[in-house]
């Protein structure tokens, strides 16, 4: 488990200084030639304004380097301006009780806050936190749009009495209901409608009786009174037309345009539209040669629309916005025929829904409630049109936790009355507008009048910029600006001065200041020859850089060790390592720190070599490892001490003879047996246990240990010899076993014998069964009588 998170810190060690790496690569790249040039390229991009900041042959743009860089390089004075949000207004949201006091519509706040001022830098997003609550008893006006073409005349008896019973059943959600009517058919030119008189006053055929073909009528404005809406409906007329689908789309246009016609409020506003046939839109004015666009006005007339000889049906885009714009919620109530179109219309339009009409309409009531909840538990986001260069992102926290993210950030579901559910908006912008002004956005929620107002404020220079000196005399005598430690040259000049202009030819003059003698090449061809000084070159790796002043130092050309710039252990500078303490060399690559070649006994080296750059160099070849500790040819120690262990204990082996002269260099102490030999756990110093052998096969035990400089073994003074064989046993052994191998060979004979005879017997058996001849008759003997039948003789 450590082995994983030692891991995972190291990878993201790497991958965070690759980003830090190549952010700051865009600022070095984005070569920036003022604050505020510099602080528009990214969020990381920092400004150093230190006048003696930069050193010789470095250009102006490398004030300009990520955060952390400019902090290496010693910079006192970053310019590094940041965005902020300030919340301006921020009402809470109305918690308030059906049954409690009613507030006017215009006073229940139902998102929060309502206002804010963001201030922007490029690359740096702001987010805040937007609230929505849905307010209990909130009041809703609806809207009933009705086909009143000829197939909708059974639907039209049972609207009759929907304002009273509409009425009750909406005053279970909110007491303050408000309820109108209006009716469509389509527009009043061929080939639409009939033009003959006859059919102007009667489109219906047969008996019926049906009322001059309209556009659109607004029957009666939104009011709380039921039995109006009931009186009114009672007293329209179907019409009829030639055409299947009808002209719904010129009706939804001017009620959602209307608004002081239709009566509209600030509150819950619903449309319900009822048909069951098909629309025209954009394009279809054509065939009655009407071919001017839909201008999304009011054209009322005495509660009449006007204009539907003249313009065109709306589009389908058209009337999005404009529904949007008015904050309208539309239930398109349609019969089953057509609910594949409507459905397909709904997902165009946000904030609208279908339901399945009845035959006859008797199950209108039931439509808009089911409808009005499945619109109402649901909350989508949307925002104006963004500036150029702004983009703006949703996440949304929804009931029981739930989140979401891209376009499911903008909404949230099943949302009763009474909860509350919150929005994070980020907005972020990449590039500073051309005029020097504020933007503001609207964030609302669909089908809702209350809106959020973003203020943008958008950092384009740096705060230091304000204090610049116009014309200065350190800019060339006046030929810029001086501004945040450096000079921002006015047009047509260059140079870290303004010193040159942009139309002076190069001269040879101006090249010999560039080189360092005659054989070189301008700026060590390291940089760029600029007003007679050299602007060395950038790297893609910001650590990397030229410098001097003919840019012929570097800090990324020195000797490496181990892949690594001078060893890891010192800092490059104009090509030559600068190394750490304890380190030497060219690399810094030669360690002066011993402790690396320290044996286990403390000596350096073991005693058998010296430490050269914190490695050990063996004198004797055998010797081998870190430390000369390992001898892979070398005698253990037990065999090592095994003679004059047994030359002094024993007075045998290989130097009994020169035992006083080869073997007086340990002092030797006898013990009775094995367990009296001292024990590891029992000394605080190196201790070995030997187990060897002697010539007559007889084994000795003994330890040898360095104890305060004196070697000390202890011997057990008795010998282990194996014991001589028992010779009567062994011969009786033998014997018993060549009397029982004679007997089981013999058994095994005889078995064999007794299988054969039985076989042989047996065969003789078979051949004696198989005999034919008759043995009681001799077979060459013949009678003497002959005996004749005579054929004809028949025994009679």
């Amino acid at each position: 488990m450590d082995l994983r998170l030692l891991l995972i810190a190291a990878l993201s060690a790497v991958l965070g200084g690759s980003w830090a790496q190549q952010e700051g690569s865009i600022c070095i790249k984005a070569n920036a030639q003022s604050c505020g040039e510099c602080i528009q390229v990214a969020k990381s991009c920092g400004w150093c304004s230190d006048q003696e900041f930069l050193t010789v042959g470095e250009s102006k743009s490398a004030r300009c380097d990520d955060l952390d860089s400019l902090k290496k390089r010693s910079c006192t004075k970053i310019e590094n301006p940041v965005g902020s949000i300030s919340i301006d207004k921020d009402k809470p949201v109305t918690n308030r009780k059906k049954d409690s006091e009613k507030p006017d519509p215009g006073q229940i706040t139902q998102i929060q806050p309502q206002k804010l001022t963001l201030t922007l830098r490029t690359g740096e997003p702001q987010t805040f936190k937007l609230k929505f609550k849905r307010a209990e008893d909130y009041p809703i006006d609806l809207y009933y749009l009705m086909d009143l073409s000829y197939s909708m005349n059974d639907d039209l008896e049972n609207v009759k009495n929907l304002g009273t019973d509409l009425m009750l059943e909406m005053r279970k959600i909110t007491s303050d209901f408000r309820i109108g009517f209006g009716s469509f058919v389509e527009k009043t030119v061929m080939p639409y409608i009939s033009t003959t008189p006859a059919r102007l006053i009667n489109p219906c055929t047969g008996n019926q009786n049906c009322t001059s073909p309209f556009s659109y009528k607004n029957v009666l404005k939104l009011t709380n009174k039921g039995d109006e809406f009931n009186r009114l409906v009672s007293q329209q007329q179907i019409s009829g037309n030639l055409d299947s689908p009808e002209g719904g789309f010129d009706a939804i246009m001017q009620v959602a345009v209307c608004e002081e016609q239709i009566g509209w409020r600030n509150v819950t506003r619903l449309l319900v539209f009822s048909t069951d046939a098909g629309f025209h839109f954009a394009g279809d004015g054509k065939l009655g040669g009407i071919v001017l666009p839909n201008d999304g006005k009011c054209h009322l007339e005495n509660n009449m629309y006007t204009m539907s000889h003249y313009y065109d049906y709306p589009s389908i885009a058209h009337l999005v916005q404009k529904l949007s714009d008015h904050n309208i919620q539309t239930i398109f109530a349609v019969t089953e025929e057509f609910q594949p179109v409507y459905k397909e219309l709904k997902n165009l339009i946000p904030k609208s829904a279908v339901g399945t009409l009845s035959a006859n309409s008797s199950n209108v009531i039931k439509l808009i409630i089911d409808a009005y909840n499945s619109l109402s538990s649901e909350v989508i986001l949307e925002n104006g049109r963004l500036p150029e260069g702004v983009s703006i992102t949703y996440k949304s926290i929804c009931k029981n936790g739930v989140e979401g993210t891209g376009e499911n950030g903008r909404k949230c579901s099943n949302i009763s009355i009474g909860d509350e559910v919150s929005f994070e908006i980020s907005v972020e912008f990449q590039k500073c507008p051309s005029h020097d002004k504020t933007e503001t956005i609207k964030i609302k929620p669909l089908g809702f009048t209350e809106e959020v107002e973003v203020v943008l404020n958008f950092i384009c220079d740096c705060q230091c910029a304000k204090d610049g000196e116009n014309n200065s005399k350190q800019c060339d005598d006046g030929n810029g600006t001086f501004e945040c430690g450096a000079c921002k040259c006015n047009e047509g000049r260059i140079g870290r001065l303004c010193e040159c202009s942009k139309d002076e030819v190069r001269t040879e003059d101006l090249d010999a200041n560039c080189r360092k003698d005659n054989g070189t090449d301008i700026c060590s061809n390291n940089g760029d020859c600029v007003c007679g000084s050299c602007e060395c070159k950038k790297r893609e790796n910001p650590a990397e850089v030229y410098s001097g002043k003919y840019c012929e130092c570097d800090n990324f050309n020195c000797d490496r060790s181990g892949n690594k710039l001078c060893g890891g252990h010192g800092r490059c500078e104009c090509r030559k390592c600068i190394c750490d303490a304890n380190y030497t060399g060219s690399a810094c690559d030669c360690s002066l720190d011993t402790s690396y070649c320290l044996a286990k006994n403390g000596q350096i080296c073991n005693g058998r070599g010296t430490c050269e750059c914190g490695v050990c160099k063996c004198n004797n070849a055998k010797f081998q490892g870190p430390t000369c500790e390992i001898c892979p040819t070398c005698p253990g120690v037990c065999a090592e001490h095994k003679t004059c262990v047994q030359c002094r204990a024993f007075n045998a082996g290989e130097k009994k003879d020169t035992c006083e002269r080869d073997c007086s260099y340990f002092e030797l102490i006898k013990v009775k047996s094995r367990d009296k030999l001292p024990q590891p756990t029992d000394q605080s110093f190196p201790l070995t246990h030997c187990k060897e052998r002697d010539a007559n096969d007889c084994w000795f035990y003994y330890t040898f240990a360095i104890r305060n400089d004196t070697k000390e073994v202890y011997v057990v003074e008795t010998l282990e010899c194996p014991a001589g064989p028992d010779i009567i046993p062994i011969v009786a052994g033998v014997v018993a076993g060549i009397v029982l191998i004679g007997l089981a060979l013999l058994l095994i004979w005889k078995l064999l014998m007794i299988i054969h005879d039985r076989r042989e017997f047996a065969k003789f058996e078979k051949e004696k069964m198989n005999a034919k001849w008759d043995t009681g008759e001799n077979p060459i003997y013949k009678s003497a009588v002959t005996t004749v039948v005579n054929p004809k003789y028949e025994g009679k």
